[in-house]
């Protein structure tokens, strides 16, 4: 599958304009059509939009199928790597805790979002609970957290750190 834009020539201000006028476009066709929820995202490396995305919560039954994760999963797609070094994320909406973590982990440079959590709250999609279980003790989350043995497990996290052809992410 194809870059899906050929390198942008704008100031920057109206660049990034740009962009998030075509995150935001994708919110409301998908959301339109029934895919899911009005959130949008792209990824863009200099000046190329390498990923996009949108939520497809519904159209899939996949509660992780949010905006910022279905691009992130095309950029890397496109790119050939795991990390999204020197690109921008561009979102409809300040991201949710699982996208956050999901942006972390891919490591782009910045994140330029339009609507709040506030926002987002006001329109039926409140994440607020799950700031607040972050911030708990396992003990007292509202879903049980409950340790095993982790004998087992601790033997594969040694065989990855003897692991000789092991990448490092």
């Amino acid at each position: 599958m194809p870059i899906f834009s050929t390198k942008a020539n704008f100031s920057k201000m109206n660049q990034d304009a740009f962009f998030m006028e075509q995150a935001v476009l994708l919110s409301q066709r998908h959301m339109e059509e029934g895919q899911g929820g009005p959130f949008g995202c792209i990824v863009v490396k200099d000046g190329v939009i390498v990923g996009r995305g949108w939520n497809s919560v519904l159209a899939g039954n996949d509660p992780t199928a949010h905006a910022e994760v279905m691009a992130i999963r095309d950029a890397c797609r496109h790119l050939g790597t795991y990390q999204l070094d020197g690109c921008a994320i561009y979102t409809s909406c300040e991201p949710c805790p699982m996208c956050m973590g999901a942006i972390y982990w891919s490591r782009p440079e910045k994140v330029f979002y339009a609507n709040t959590r506030e926002d987002a709250a006001e329109t039926g999609f409140d994440d607020s609970f799950i700031y607040d279980e972050l911030v708990r003790p396992l003990e007292q989350r509202k879903i049980p957290m409950i340790a095993m043995d982790k004998t087992e497990a601790l033997k594969v996290f040694r065989l990855w750190q003897e692991k000789e052809n092991r990448e490092q992410y």
